[in-house]
Parts: C-alpha cells; sequence; structure tokens
C-alpha cells in the first residue's frame, strides 16, 4: 500500500495527475503481457491494473469481455498471473501493479493462499469488483497484513453513508466509477461527473479518488484529473493492443500512455517524469484496519453463507431500494388483491389430479400432477412475471428487462408486459434461439424485444449476464425480471414469494381431496424457480418428503458442483480448477444454467431436501410414459420430475401419495425431442413412426421431412 500512497504523492509534488492502465492478464497472449506492462511503464503510466479473466463479468463491457474470454482460452489463472508478474518485475517493471478480479476465482483459490502469492510477486494492490463492503473486511485485513493496499470502488448512486464507509476502508485510493452501467468507451463525459468526486472528496475526508469507465481519449483524462487525482482507462487500451500485430504489442502499449499523456513518442517517458527506478517503501508500521464506522451484515435470502449481495457496487442501490419497496408489498394488501385479479388471466388455480395410468406403471405410490403447464403461456414462470411487472410498476419503472433459456419465462414475461402495456427486452443466448425459433417468434408477436446474446456458449446463464448489464445501465427505469431463484438477495426472495402459489395451492387442494398431506414432493431442478415455490410451503411439514430432479450427475451443480458466486449469490455452481464457470449445454435448455438458487443449497446442506440427477435416456422415458399414459406431453425440463417421481413412487409403494410438480409444457420442444430420438431411441427401446429417408438419402425426423416437403410447395 505505501508503493501505491507514494505514487499518489509523488505525481502531486511534480503537479501531475496519476494515470492508470487497465490490461487483462494473458490478452493477447500470456507470454506478451510482463513485456506489455513494461511498454506501460515506459509510456508513462503509474499504476497497473492487471485483470483476472472471469467467464461471468457483469460489470464489462463488449471490449473487456472479449479480452477475458482471450484470456481464459490462453489458460489464464490466478497462478499464471503471479507468474507474469514475477517476469516482469524480474524485467525492471518497478511501478505499483493492481489486481482486478471478481469474487469466485478468488474464493475457488483462496482468499489468504491469493494475498500471500500475490504479495511476494509483487503485486501491492486488490479491487474485487463484486465483494461487498460487509463480506470485504476480513480480505481487508488480509491484505493489509502483507503490505498490500485494498481499493473500494464506489458508484454515482452509492448513498452518502456508505461513501463514507467505503473511502474509511481505504488505505491508498478510492476507485470511483464515473457513470452507472458497464465499462467501455464514451463520447461524452458525465455532466455531474465532477459533482460527484467533489462529494466522495468531502464524505470521505478527502480520499484520494481515481475515475474510470468510459474514458476513450487525452481530452477526456485531463478534464478528469482537474478534479480527481488520478484517471483509469481500460477498453481503449485494449482496443489498441488487439488491434497491433505480434511482437508490436508492447510498444502499442507505450504509444497508448504517450498519447494519454500528451508526451511524444520518441522520448521516454519513465525518464522524462522521472519515476523512480525502485518500489519505495515507507518506514512507518503497517496500520490495521482501525475504520469507526462497521459495515452492517451482508444481507442473505437464507441462513448461513447462501445467498448474499455480491454485485459491483453500481447496483447496490437499486437493489437496496428494490428490497425496501417489496417489504413494503409484502404487507400492502392492495397489492395482493391486485395480483390475485390477473388469476383468471393466468388461468389459476391451476389443477391438481391423480394420473392414474402413470401410477400404475410406476408401481408404487399414487402419483398427483400439479398441472402448472396449463398456465397461460404454458408454465409456472407466469406466476413470478406478473408479481415482478407488478411490482416494477408499484416502483415507478418503465421498462422491463428479462432473460429466458428455453423460452418459457420469456413468454411468460412477454405476455405480462402486454396485459400491463409495459415495455419489454428480453435477453436469449443465440444458441437457445436457434433451437427455439417457434418461441422467440411468440415474444415478438406480443410485443416484445428478443436480443441475441451471442457472448460465451450463447445459453441462459450468458443472458443472465447480459440482462444484469442492462440493468446497471439504466436502474432508474428499467427493472429485472429474473426468472429464477437466483441472483443478489432480494432477486431469489421475490422469485419464491410469487412462485410458492404453487405449493399453497398444492396444500390446499390436496388436503380438500384427501384430508391430509402427501408424502412426497417432487419438481425439476434447473436454477430452481418451480421447485422452490412448489418446496417452500411444505418445508415445515416433516413428514413430506422434498425431492428435487436435476440433469445427469457431471452436469448437475447439485450433485457435482462446489460452494461459489455467480450472479451476486454464493451457492452450489459448476466451475474448473481456476474458478471459471462450467456451462452445460445440451437439448435441456431451461435446465442448463450452472448453479442452484440459494435456497436450495441451504435445504440440501441441511438434509430437508433430497436431489436426484436424471440422464438423458431417462428424461425422454419421463417424457414417453407421460404421453403414452397420461395424455399430457411434457416439458423436458418436467420430464425429468416425471421420471424422478416415478423412482419416489416405487420407493415409497402402494398407499403413499406423491405430488409431481408439471411446471411446463411440452408442444414447443417435440422437435426437439424429435430429433434427440434419432440418437437415443433405440437405446430406450422407443422410435417413433417418422424417422424418414429424404431424397439425398439421409434422414431425419418426420418433422424435418415434412418442413423439408413444406418448402417445394
Amino acid at each position: 500500500m505505501d508503493h501505491i500512497r507514494e505514487t499518489f504523492a509523488q505525481s502531486k509534488r511534480k503537479g501531475r495527475p496519476v494515470l492508470v492502465t487497465f490490461v487483462t492478464a494473458g490478452f493477447p497472449t500470456p507470454e506478451e503481457t510482463p513485456d506489455i506492462m513494461l511498454g506501460l511503464q515506459a509510456g508513462g503510466t503509474d499504476i497497473i491494473e492487471l485483470g483476472l479473466p472471469f467467464t461471468d463479468a457483469v460489470a464489462d463491457g463488449t471490449v473487456v469481455q472479449q479480452a477475458s474470454m482471450t484470456a481464459i482460452k490462453n489458460g489464464v489463472t490466478v497462478h499464471s498471473i503471479t507468474l507474469m508478474v514475477q517476469e516482469a518485475r524480474k524485467s525492471g517493471l518497478h511501478i505499483p501493479i493492481v489486481f482486478v478480479g471478481y469474487y469466485n476465482p478468488i474464493l475457488h483459490y483462496g482468499e489468504a493462499n491469493l494475498v500471500a502469492d500475490c504479495s511476494k510477486a509483487g503485486v501491492d494492490g486488490f479491487i474485487v469488483v463484486d465483494l461487498p463492503a460487509e463480506d470485504a473486511v476480513r480480505f481487508r485485513n488480509l491484505c493489509v497484513g502483507a503490505g498490500c493496499s485494498y481499493i473500494p470502488i464506489i458508484a454515482p448512486c452509492t448513498p452518502d453513508d456508505r461513501i463514507e464507509l467505503l473511502c474509511c476502508m481505504a488505505d491508498s485510493f478510492v476507485y470511483l466509477v464515473s457513470r452507472m452501467g458497464v465499462t467501455g468507451m464514451r463520447s461524452e463525459l458525465d455532466p455531474e461527473l465532477p459533482g460527484v468526486v467533489r462529494k466522495v472528496k468531502k464524505l470521505g475526508g478527502n480520499p484520494r479518488v481515481a475515475v474510470g469507465f468510459g474514458i476513450a481519449s487525452r481530452d477526456q483524462f485531463l478534464k478528469i484529473t482537474s478534479v480527481a487525482d488520478g484517471a483509469i482507462v481500460g477498453s481503449c487500451l485494449l482496443k489498441d493492443l488487439a488491434r497491433a500485430p505480434s511482437g508490436k504489442r508492447p510498444e502499442a502499449a507505450r504509444k497508448f500512455c504517450l498519447r494519454m499523456r500528451g508526451i511524444p513518442d520518441h522520448i521516454d517517458s519513465s525518464v522524462n517524469l522521472g519515476q523512480d527506478a525502485t518500489r519505495t517503501s515507507a518506514d512507518q508500521p503497517i496500520p490495521r484496519f482501525v475504520c469507526q464506522k462497521k459495515p452492517s451484515v451482508t444481507k442473505r435470502d437464507v441462513p448461513g453463507p447462501y445467498g448474499g449481495q455480491y454485485v459491483p457496487e453500481a447496483m447496490w442501490k437499486c437493489l437496496s431500494d428494490l428490497e425496501t419497496s417489496f417489504k413494503g408489498t409484502l404487507k400492502d394488501p392492495r397489492f395482493w388483491e391486485e395480483y390475485e385479479s390477473y388469476f383468471p388471466y393466468v388461468g389459476r388455480p391451476s389443477g391438481l389430479h391423480k394420473a392414474p395410468r402413470l401410477s400404475a406403471f410406476a408401481g408404487g405410490a399414487t402419483i398427483w400432477l400439479k398441472r402448472e403447464d396449463l398456465n397461460h403461456t404454458g408454465s409456472h414462470n407466469i406466476n413470478n412475471a406478473l408479481g415482478q411487472v407488478l411490482l416494477a410498476r408499484r416502483l415507478g419503472k418503465s421498462k422491463i428487462i428479462a432473460e429466458t433459456g428455453v423460452g418459457y419465462h420469456g413468454l411468460a414475461t412477454a405476455a405480462v408486459c402486454a396485459k400491463l402495456d409495459m415495455k419489454c427486452t428480453i435477453y436469449m443466448g443465440l444458441h437457445d434461439m436457434q433451437h427455439e425459433a417457434e418461441n422467440v417468434f411468440m415474444m415478438r408477436a406480443m410485443g416484445a424485444t428478443v436480443l441475441p446474446v451471442r457472448s460465451g456458449s450463447g445459453s441462459m446463464c450468458d443472458a443472465i449476464d447480459e440482462a444484469f448489464r442492462a440493468c446497471i445501465a439504466d436502474s432508474t427505469h428499467s427493472h429485472y425480471v429474473i426468472g429464477s431463484a437466483v441472483g443478489p438477495h432480494p432477486l431469489p426472495t421475490i422469485v419464491k414469494t410469487f412462485q410458492t402459489v404453487i405449493g399453497k395451492e398444492t396444500k390446499t387442494q390436496f388436503r380438500q381431496k384427501t384430508g391430509t398431506l402427501p408424502d412426497a414432493v417432487v419438481a425439476c431442478v434447473g436454477a430452481g424457480s418451480n421447485a422452490v415455490g412448489i418446496f417452500d410451503p411444505f418445508i415445515e411439514n416433516k413428514s413430506v418428503q422434498i425431492i428435487g430432479v436435476e440433469r445427469e450427475t457431471e452436469a448437475a451443480a447439485l450433485a457435482s458442483g462446489s460452494v461459489g458466486v455467480l450472479h451476486g449469490s454464493k451457492t452450489y455452481i459448476l466451475q474448473d480448477e481456476g474458478g471459471q464457470i462450467s456451462k452445460p449445454q445440451s437439448i435441456f435448455m431451461g435446465m442448463n444454467y450452472p448453479g442452484v438458487g440459494p435456497e436450495l443449497a441451504n435445504w440440501k446442506d441441511s438434509g430437508r431436501a433430497t436431489f436426484l440427477s436424471a440422464t438423458g435416456a431417462q428424461v425422454l422415458e419421463g417424457f414417453r410414459r407421460m404421453g403414452e399414459l397420461e395424455g399430457i406431453i411434457p416439458a423436458l425440463e418436467s420430464s425429468h420430475a416425471v421420471w424422478g417421481a416415478m423412482q419416489v413412487a416405487k420407493q415409497l409403494g402402494p398407499g403413499k401419495n406423491v405430488v409431481l410438480c408439471v411446471s411446463g409444457r411440452g408442444d414447443k420442444q417435440v422437435q426437439t425431442v424429435a430429433e434427440e430420438l434419432l440418437l437415443l431411441g433405440p437405446e430406450i427401446g422407443w422410435e417413433l413412426p417418422g424417422r424418414v429417408t429424404l431424397e439425398d438419402g439421409t434422414w431425419a425426423s418426420s418433422f424435418q421431412a415434412v418442413d423439408s416437403d413444406l418448402l417445394h410447395i
């Protein structure tokens, strides 16, 4: 921390602002990173921010995202970054290095290990983009103990008392985000920015302030540093590095800094600016964190470690406001009267009835079906979409943002927005859009704007990333209607609250029909919205078994995942050895989320819920039996639960009762099933009539054949 403080002190003595440059470690290649850092030093940068790439960086714009994905493909890890720093230090790099990253790779590596290894390699400070102040005290003390600086982030929307707290935690400087939104270049700076800088300095006791996000030119650098102590540039530097040919990138980095400094490129800036040739260290002892403003406890949706608000600072205020409004909504009978007034539109209450032929085939307990597939738009998702859009209107929001995987949440949100006259934008992974063209058409037919997400694997996880970015950029006017019980507090609680209508109805209906409670309740578990909705009202009824059914074991978060942080929440997730998110991709698009809601993680650890895993063949078996025996075509997601309910019925035996949540209908997925049967049909002994040989000698499903014939009419 002394090295960074001394850098600011030197710059002040020489009457020039601090230039901080951001580069992603391993971009464009790991081998070039040490030389690029040396090039930045030669060009006159004062501090280097070295970025740890992360698959799901919700505060990063397109340029930084692309750099991160390149670095991840290049195999960059925390350990390899420390080696880059060591090499640069041995080659003469003497300016401060600040490590910048998202929390999950750090958590996976181990906070203490990270600080110790990075400090030993020559890292001087740390910025953790999504680590909330309430959780950062321990990490900050680890940094201080290692002689490193902890650098908090402040956003334009950060409340005054929180600004005081964050400045109190800073020991070298604070990072002020110049505007709401994500990283990336902007043609104009926010005219309110100087006032924000002055407010931070006043409230924080005159801390050193460096401003980042959107700085793309020397003119902007000078405008910002006329009121701030320094400025941070990144995206425009990364673009220069991407354009430069291999071998020329260190020189491109040098020239970039010279342009920012306004120095001719033939001058050695490191000499011209009088930078020290060695790292400096003050003689005074390093103080421990003694801030008198104590952070409150991190807000979580469930007891224990799960949930939380692991989000960029720019999201903190809108989440806090949302929580306050939601708590008021819960106590307002007028809101719930309005919510229930739309039940005829939704189709509630949904039916509960026996499945006698499916029960007989399973051989054991009686299986009952809770028919969420009969809701308007064909799934349980409309319960949550209706509640959240009404909540958004109560908050005065005019725009709705949503994500969707297979399309059910998108359809539900589009329908409700049409009904309530709200503007609707839905993000959907490109891969999912290509497989669900009918759902995309229907969403657009209801007036929604459906935007393809091309980053990552083009799946639901990537769509959630993009929806969060859109929400950060326009939190004043937009509300993100998240479709699953995931995300930062209070989003999982909000989703669960609106989905518990499933379990409450089931409980009432079953008692009316039998005078008792079921022996087990079964639901599919992707991210978990339908599961928490039907499970939660039964949690206190210990006689009722709670069983969730995930994807095949290797792609199931609860079966094979580990504890980590994704989309603002600590829960079980699928991740690799470097803490990068592993994203399953299959025909079960609604089940492709690489994590689960914090409530389900808590129930797993407590033993209150049991979780099974279904293979692709077993899912198709469930799909088949529900169609042949009950005349119901379930969604592939629900088919997981159908197979699970048959196993539970066998286990419980005659005289018992199992309620199965049929969370969605499968009429929009029959093409997908038909294609999958071409591969798995023989394996499970189910070959539907319709395997057709085409004119060119190839074969396809009957759906494809019909499509082919229609094209020639």
